[in-house]
């Protein structure tokens, strides 16, 4: 199945991540020109004889048939990195309703990050939150934890949404005193709670700055409709506005304000791009039509970047 193919009715019907996410990242690293796995093979440095009480699981059977004799593979440090995850869940990530969604897209593209961390031995954790933190768990390799994470965002994709406020900062502040050790944290929003006003991306820089007060490297994926939130493209008529996370309603032509809508959203973008760039934290702006190697190649630059 092609990245191109993967639509919402593959994700609510099919339903199985783990299969969706590999199939996508096979397809990306077969288009990259080098792989990116070099290094982190699953490769053991040396064999020593099995001492009573060591775990049976890195017995090297082969060897022993070949020499009646135990001996255990000793591994490389298995973890490289660790990388947590977050998730906004909020009702407007859940826009738009035809289509592959944000939320969606956002639940994809982590399967898809996750799929990388497990092969390349390193640790990842999840967290999705709206108003509040609704589930966090550790960073981990293992493929029972890769396999709760994916059945819990199997679950999300299931759900039927509700009204939710995304309360951005507050949850950041929260996250960043929940994260042990120096991790990549990777955030998927669409950042609607610091639209409007200049002192919200100071509130949301300061949460931001928490993270790095804590050593740990972030990357900010700010996902997006392209036709309707970034452009403002809609028929010419009156039409009525509800907004989902509060319930405000207003109505209105759309091309009598669509201008200064896109110069108010290409401020906030300019804007966010500069504060990340003076915070060295990575931002990228991603639309729903632009697939998932995107999301992928940039996540993989900042990942080579840390180690």
């Amino acid at each position: 199945m092609a990245i191109q193919e993967i639509k919402q009715q593959d994700l609510l019907t099919f339903g199985n991540l783990e299969i969706l996410a590999n199939q996508v990242v096979e397809g990306f690293v077969t288009g990259l020109h080098k792989s990116p796995f070099h290094g982190f093979s699953v490769e053991f440095a040396e064999h020593r004889l099995y001492n009573a009480g060591d775990s049976v699981k890195n017995i090297d059977w082969k060897l022993f048939a070949r020499t009646d004799r135990y001996f255990t593979k000793k591994f490389e440090e298995e973890t490289n990195l660790r990388c947590h995850i977050l998730i906004d869940v909020s009702s407007s990530m859940y826009y738009p309703q035809q289509g592959i969604n944000k939320f969606q897209f956002s639940v994809m593209s982590a399967a898809c990050i996750i799929n990388l961390l497990k092969r390349q031995r390193d640790a990842f954790g999840l967290t999705v939150f709206a108003e509040d933190i609704e589930l966090h768990t550790p960073a981990k390799s293992t493929p029972v934890h890769q396999k709760y994470i994916y059945h819990e965002l199997e679950k999300y994709l299931q759900q039927k949404t509700t009204p939710k406020k995304t309360q951005l900062v507050k949850n950041l502040h929260v996250i960043a005193d929940q994260i042990p050790k120096r991790s990549m944290v990777v955030l998927f929003s669409d950042l609607f709670e610091n639209f409007l006003h200049e002192e919200d991306l100071d509130r949301i820089f300061a949460a931001l700055q928490h993270l790095k007060y804590n050593k740990h490297e972030v990357v900010i994926f700010n996902v997006a409709d392209d036709k309707h939130e970034l452009n403002f493209d809609f028929d010419n008529r009156p039409h009525h506005f509800i907004d989902v996370e509060t319930g405000e309603e207003f109505k209105l032509n759309p091309k009598d304000y669509a201008e200064i809508y896109q110069q108010k959203m290409q401020h906030f973008r300019k804007e966010m791009a500069l504060k990340c760039g003076q915070y060295k934290i990575d931002y990228l702006d991603i639309s729903l039509t632009q697939g998932y190697f995107h999301t992928l190649q940039a996540w993989l630059l900042k990942r080579n970047k840390m180690l």
